[in-house]
């Protein structure tokens, strides 16, 4: 499979039209309809069938899977060619940061700011996801670090572990019942609609804490951002497990905090690849995150 057919690939998928692909690509609609066939007869797989309502470009499920691979492909053929078109020493193009919602994001915008100000070339390309998303992208090499919450198996990663603690507990209306309690206590969940993170590692942190089997809890549905999530349990669909300080739940909110009781605190680190060979802005990156670390209160853990 050569690069250039599996972008001409990714853009029939994203145009749902042979003729709208060609355009978008200036090259023939025959053209691209002859190389799209060559990648089926490579493969041995139908990639497209026609949509008998509007005639629009369909992926079979062979071309779904194809798509998935492909756009990882290409991303990191990008990120690999950004990084040599910056050169050995030169401090610009993209860090590659991947990471849940957390209160240790304040450190790296601060270490995105300190470092634009001085490399003025440099940009972040941010993804948004839970720990186990993160570390797929982390071993398929699109991401440089990662920002993990709670326990992860780091055997093949570096880290670097960070003062802050991340705590857990409910967010729930104001007029739901334990909103008048100090804490949540593990037979508060019993029965309780529950809206819970989509990550192994908060079943497994959660766990421990609840001291029983979480399969029992009654998850009425997952998330993994806590912003929709947000919305579901303003209308009364239930609780969501929530990691204190993510929104503004003082002053108007609907909404309120209540941590867990005993307290369930998870630690942040930010892991990398061992062997990882960085690209210059990513080194530099490091670099400044170990500075601004150092400027805190707390000196973080081995």
């Amino acid at each position: 499979m050569e690069l250039r057919v599996l972008r001409y690939f990714l853009a029939v998928a994203r145009e749902e039209s042979i003729s709208a692909a060609a355009e978008y690509l200036h090259i023939t609609q025959p053209t691209l309809s002859r190389q799209l066939m060559e990648l089926e007869r490579e493969l041995g797989a139908q990639l497209f069938t026609r949509s008998r309502k509007n005639r629009r470009i369909v992926l079979t499920d062979a071309g779904m899977r194809l798509r998935r691979r492909a756009e990882e492909i290409v991303e990191l053929a990008d990120k690999t060619e950004a990084e040599f078109a910056a050169g050995e020493e030169a401090v610009e193009g993209a860090v590659y940061l991947g990471g849940g919602e957390s209160s240790a994001m304040t450190l790296v915008a601060r270490t995105a700011r300190r470092m634009r100000l001085q490399y003025p070339q440099v940009r972040f390309d941010l993804f948004s996801g839970n720990a186990d998303d993160v570390l797929e992208r982390l071993d398929k090499g699109l991401l440089d670090f990662g920002l993990l919450v709670g326990s992860a198996n780091l055997e093949r990663y570096d880290c670097l572990r960070l003062p802050q603690t991340d705590v857990w507990g409910l967010l729930l209306r104001r007029d739901h019942p334990l909103a008048r309690q100090a804490a949540v206590s593990p037979g508060d969940l019993a029965g309780l609609p529950l809206l819970g993170a989509r990550q192994t590692l908060m079943r497994n942190e959660l766990a421990g804490w609840y001291g029983g089997d979480v399969e029992q809890l009654h998850i009425v549905a997952n998330f993994n951002l806590i912003n929709n999530a947000a919305r579901l349990v303003e209308e009364g669909l239930g609780c969501a497990l929530y990691l204190e300080g993510l929104l503004n739940t003082t002053g108007e909110s609907a909404l309120c905090f209540r941590p867990f009781s005993p307290p369930l605190r998870l630690h942040l680190v930010l892991v990398w690849k061992k062997f990882q060979v960085f690209s210059r802005a990513a080194e530099v990156f490091l670099q400044t995150f170990r500075e601004v670390l150092a400027e805190t209160d707390e000196t973080p853990g081995p």
